[in-house]
């Protein structure tokens, strides 16, 4: 028998423990799905946003693949400093794959990023999104403008959900905590800004057009901004996906003020790179800009001329970084595990059962079906190895050795009581399942815990499903 732990239950743990059991060649392989929250689905559950149902039901195809008969989900088993070490991990399996990701979030480096008000596009999303791990729960809603600094996916969602109305969410499963700051957030104007043009931006052409269906919201590009562009002003040589981002962003800046004035904005602005973020009384209230240009090489260049944008929340979507897993070898310039093919190098060599899949693996490119081929080459590789890997012998329970050391592992049943506490809890509050959205409340839920015995974070409604002044949500 060759058993293999997986560390990391999000898309790419998922995808490498469907390929491992879905190869024949090797008989009574058993896998293990270590992750260090009591859910799993990693990004899928905690990364999409709420208000994306269609991307969020990728977790019925996750599912199936935990509930194989072969596979073991094994939540709130931390692997690192604080938990299992990569050599406690091979002496208790056959072959390790980390599927880890890249957890944090990359910075602006300005002046100001340290003051109230300025945050992590990371750290809005496990706020709205109930991770337990979320540290912020008053994101400066009370200011009627917010900056968002990025032009990639994360940034158009974070803007979505800063505009869209609270009857909108109240279907979903966001937590009632932040359900009920939004629906009393002041915000009426976000900037969403980019420091190169459209044509250089990495929105998804679905994710784009969204932004121009909300209701009571108006998107605004200045058309003298996309003119600075050379491939908006010949779209010929680009990708397709490309040119349809550049055909939505001309639509709507040709588009005229018709009507009353919408009750809330969304403004594109490009060419503009971030300098300083300020501040009055420690707060955020304006970041200012540098005015680039194009340079010719496809890079920008600073112009010399500046901007001040006012802002009472500034969240930077710039990008994430792989971090180091003591223990396992790093290349803190790629914020990557070394590896050939998926096998982690120390020193260069081939280490015996270490691997690695997903972002940790290539780094954070790719959507989420990017996955499913990087875990297939990691796969093949380890396959390749395992008969010299199923000689070396290895704990013959890695469950009782996990319980020996002091871990107390959420299994799928575990996981499956989680679900039906959500449910529970969203039928209080007359809604449907409803996140938990810290670390007690998931853990006595997967226990069996009553439900509302889990603390709820400031702000939050309670089980009447109200905001901090009585007013009902939605």
């Amino acid at each position: 028998m060759l058993r293999v732990a997986v560390v990391g239950s999000g898309p790419s743990g998922v995808y490498t423990a469907q390929a491992l059991v879905g190869q024949s060649a090797v008989p009574g392989i058993r896998v293990d799905v270590l992750d260090r929250l009591p859910c799993p689905y990693g990004l899928v559950r905690y990364g999409v946003a709420p208000d994306h149902e269609k991307i969020k039901s990728l977790q019925n195809n996750l599912r199936t693949v935990l509930e194989d008969e072969r596979i073991a989900f094994l939540g709130d088993v931390e692997v690192g400093a604080r938990g299992l070490t990569p050599a406690r991990l091979l002496e208790m399996y056959h072959a390790v794959v980390y599927c880890v990701g890249a957890a944090r979030d990359r910075r602006l480096g300005i002046p100001g990023e340290e003051l109230r008000g300025s945050f992590s596009a990371t750290e809005f999303v496990s706020w709205y999104s109930a991770h337990p791990d979320a540290v912020h729960d008053d994101f400066g809603l009370d200011r009627a403008d917010a900056v968002v600094v990025g032009a990639g996916n994360v940034a158009v969602d974070v803007t979505r959900l800063l505009v869209r109305r609270p009857e909108e969410l109240r279907p979903t499963d966001i937590p009632q905590g932040a359900l009920a700051a939004l629906a009393d957030s002041a915000v009426r104007e976000v900037h969403m800004v980019a420091r190169r043009g459209p044509a250089s931006a990495r929105f998804t052409t679905k994710e784009l057009r969204e932004l121009g269906t909300l209701p009571d919201t108006e998107v605004l590009v200045d058309p003298a901004e996309l003119a600075l562009d050379p491939g908006y002003t010949d779209p010929a040589g680009l990708p397709a996906v490309t040119r349809r981002n550049l055909d939505v962003v001309r639509a709507w800046a040709a588009r005229a003020a018709d009507g009353p004035p919408p009750a809330r904005s969304v403004r594109l602005r490009f060419f503009l790179r971030p300098v300083e973020i300020l501040g009055e009384a420690g707060r955020v209230a304006a970041v200012r800009f540098e005015r680039t240009e194009p340079d010719g090489q496809g890079r920008v260049r600073g112009t010399g001329r500046y901007e001040e944008i006012p802002a009472g929340l500034v969240l930077r979507a710039v990008g994430y970084q792989g971090v180091p897993l003591p223990g396992l070898p790093f290349d803190s310039d790629k914020g990557t595990v070394p590896h050939e093919a998926g096998r982690v190098l120390r020193d260069g060599t081939a280490s015996p059962g270490e691997y690695v899949a997903g972002w940790i693996k290539r780094g954070p490119t790719g959507v989420i079906g990017t996955n499913r081929p990087c875990a297939k080459e990691t796969v093949a590789s380890l396959l390749a190895d395992a008969p010299a890997l199923a000689r070396r012998q290895v704990e013959p329970d890695p469950l009782a050795a996990l319980h020996a050391l002091g871990h107390e592992p959420v299994p799928w049943t575990g996981w499956l009581a989680i679900e039906r506490a959500e449910a529970a809890l969203g039928g209080t509050l007359g809604r449907g399942p409803v996140k938990i959205p810290d670390w007690a409340g998931l853990r006595g839920a997967a226990r069996g815990g009553p439900v509302l015995d889990a603390p709820q974070r400031p702000g939050d409604g309670g089980p009447e499903g109200r905001v901090g002044d009585g007013r009902p949500i939605g």
